[in-house]
């Protein structure tokens, strides 16, 4: 697939196949390669983004009491007619409990992604890749973009669970997982399944860039609890998460 990056059709490609499938899996190769054809120096401040990890702060939210998890939260919009990508107001993460039977119903505030973050390269491009996938599946629609960092954390005493709310969606059009760095872990695998239950596929995000595309429209995803390897050192699972959601009043 990646030999489609020059001609301008990958984003199209990967469209086709969300359209067809409602998900797909991409190893980070053709990832990397997806964001260098929208940014030739894309990955200039990796180690600023990758490192912010480590400053995220504790889901204070957790309906089970778990302290397992921690995040920070942006959100911003898209033109429809240049997407053009804007930075919005920082405001709550909201879930119906539709969506999300555990943590759903209630305005969550999330600290934000630190600005040099959220306004830097790697970042912005990850951003634009996954609008650009987004634009081909809904053509002409403005877009309400959100950006979750993760860190869920194993010890050898307690699973970390990436979603604890079980197998679901988010609510959304479209989802863009990318793993930033596993520490230590195992398991952390994703399922895909039809909205009737049947499970479609799985795979697990293990080196920095592997992504999943999802249909958040017509499909689900949960990823399976981690831990520790060693049970004397710490264990992490960073991924980005961003979504994008038509938004017919912009």
């Amino acid at each position: 697939m990646s030999q489609l990056l020059n001609s301008g059709t990958f984003a199209r490609a990967l469209a086709e196949q969300v359209a067809a499938h409602d998900f797909c899996f991409l190893p980070a190769a053709q990832v990397r390669d997806a964001l260098t054809s929208l940014r030739r120096a894309w990955h200039a401040d990796w180690d600023v983004f990758a490192q912010s990890w480590n400053a995220l702060e504790l889901d204070t939210y957790m309906a089970d009491g778990g302290r397992y998890r921690r995040r920070r939260y942006a959100t911003l919009s898209a033109a429809a007619d240049s997407g053009e990508v804007a930075i919005e107001p920082h405001q709550p993460h909201y879930q119906s409990l539709d969506y999300n039977t555990l943590n759903g119903g209630v305005e969550r505030h999330f600290e934000p992604v630190l600005p040099e973050v959220l306004s830097g390269r790697t970042l912005q491009t990850v951003i634009g890749f996954g609008l650009s996938v987004f634009q081909r599946l809904h053509p002409a629609q403005a877009a309400h973009i959100e950006v979750h960092q993760f860190r869920i954390e194993a010890r050898p005493d307690s699973e970390g669970r990436p979603t604890p709310e079980g197998v679901h969606r988010d609510g959304v059009d479209f989802v863009l997982v990318m793993m930033v760095r596993r520490e230590n872990v195992e398991s952390g695998t994703t399922e895909i399944f039809s909205p009737d239950g049947q499970r479609l596929d799985s795979f697990t995000l293990t080196s920095p860039c592997d992504a999943a595309l999802v249909n958040d429209q017509r499909a689900l995803h949960g990823v399976t609890p981690i831990h520790p390897v060693d049970a004397s050192r710490p264990a992490w699972r960073d991924v980005l998460v961003v979504t994008y959601r038509r938004n017919p009043a912009a």
